[in-house]
C-alpha cells in the first residue's frame, strides 16, 4: 500500500512578489534551482508560456536512472499561486503548490509538494531509504540556490 508524504519549505525573498512571480513563471529557470547531479533538461522547446494548462516534458537522473517527466500547470493564479502536476515521471503522485505572499517589499514564497513514491507494497521502504532523503535534498538545495539567487548569500 501507498502512503502519501508530504514536503513544506518557506523561504523569504527580498524582493516583491511581481518579482519574484515572474522568475518562477520561466520553466527554464528550473535549472537554476535543480541540482547537477539530477542532469535536469528541459525537453519542450523554451520559452514555454507558463498558464493553467501548460504540459512541460523533462528529463532527469535519479540515483543513475534516467526518467522522463511530464507536468502539467493545474493552477494558475499570478502572482499568488501556481500548481504543476506531474503526469508521468518516476512518482506515482507529484503534486507542488508553489505559494507566494508579499510581506513588506519582500515576498513569502512556500512550496507545499503532496507527493506518493512508486513501489506498491514496498513503496513504504523505498519511501523511508531513498526517496524522503532525495525529496529533501533537492528543496534544500532549491533553498540555497534561491537564497543565492535573490537574497545575494553564498
Amino acid at each position: 500500500m501507498t502512503h502519501t508524504h508530504f514536503l513544506k519549505s518557506q523561504i523569504q525573498i527580498n524582493k516583491p512578489i511581481s518579482e519574484v512571480f515572474h522568475f518562477f513563471s520561466k520553466a527554464e529557470n528550473l535549472n537554476l534551482l535543480t541540482p547537477p547531479e539530477l542532469n535536469f533538461k528541459i525537453v519542450t522547446p523554451l520559452p514555454i508560456v507558463l498558464t493553467c494548462g501548460a504540459v512541460i516534458d523533462y528529463r532527469i537522473q535519479l540515483s543513475g536512472f534516467p526518467f522522463s517527466w511530464k507536468t502539467e500547470i493545474t493552477s494558475w493564479n499570478p502572482p499568488y499561486q501556481f500548481v504543476d502536476t506531474q503526469l508521468q515521471g518516476p512518482y506515482e503522485t507529484w503534486i507542488h503548490e508553489h505559494r507566494f505572499e508579499s510581506k513588506d517589499n519582500c515576498t513569502i514564497m512556500h512550496d507545499l509538494v503532496e507527493y506518493r513514491a512508486k513501489g506498491w507494497i514496498f513503496e513504504p521502504l523505498i519511501q523511508r531509504f531513498f526517496v524522503a532523503k532525495r525529496v529533501k535534498e533537492i528543496f534544500e538545495y532549491r533553498t540555497l540556490q534561491i537564497d543565492r539567487l535573490f537574497n545575494g548569500f553564498k
